[in-house]
């Protein structure tokens, strides 16, 4: 395909395209001419997880590159460039060494990933952004006085592994790598908003259970 139908299928208009073949994230097109080129299926489905990253993910430019390298590199496996991918998302703010909560958060974090006996997790530690993004709202909770201890946040990483069974069943719906990586940066982003959204309105309706008159209306949201 050309230039223009490769814009046209993929949604990306061909001035970011061609700025995408300039910073090294899409590979050259095929050359006919001196001045044209021709794209294929394979060059499609770059730009989509190039998009997945760049406007999905408001992955930089600088990290998106770093990231497609990586996922290039035939010694790693399949889970480990899905984790490269969702890695390179932007997370919240790591731990603040200064905090003197911050040691206790991060014996919290560390006894949680224990106790569910998730392995990878602990390997991994203060390499995962996730982890320091946990460590830092775990100790805002002591600084606040609301409650974090292990039994605390228990339900939440339960919760949270059952999460990742329907997020892992829904990016295995598309049959090839490629994909896939896509998938799981387009729908992590997605996907948190609609969590967050459906944590409200149950919230509501626990609410009204436990505090209401067993009617729904104004006033019975948490």
């Amino acid at each position: 395909m050309r230039l223009a139908e490769l814009s046209t299928r993929s949604g990306v208009s061909t001035a970011t395209i061609k700025y995408y073949l300039r910073e090294g994230l899409l590979p050259p097109g095929h050359r006919v001419t001196a001045t044209q080129a021709e794209y294929d299926e394979e060059h499609l489905r770059r730009l989509r997880l190039v998009r997945a990253l760049i406007q999905v993910g408001r992955v930089p430019i600088a990290s998106a590159r770093e990231v497609l390298t990586a996922l290039e590199d035939d010694s790693l496996d399949h889970n480990s460039r899905l984790g490269t991918a969702v890695w390179a998302l932007p997370h919240g703010p790591g731990p603040a060494e200064d905090d003197t909560h911050t040691d206790a958060a991060r014996r919290t974090v560390d006894a949680l990933l224990e106790r569910l006996d998730w392995e990878n997790a602990q390997a991994y530690g203060a390499h995962s952004p996730a982890y320091g993004m946990l460590v830092t709202a775990v100790a805002t909770l002591a600084r606040l006085g609301y409650p974090c201890a292990v039994d605390d946040l228990a339900p939440y990483a339960r919760a949270g592994r059952q999460l990742a069974v329907s997020d892992l069943d829904l990016i295995e719906r598309y049959e090839s790598s490629e994909e896939q990586l896509q998938a799981a940066v387009a729908l992590t982003v997605l996907y948190e908003p609609v969590l967050l959204a459906l944590r409200r309105i149950a919230q509501a309706e626990e609410s009204n259970d436990r505090f209401g008159q067993g009617t729904s209306g104004e006033g019975t949201s948490a």
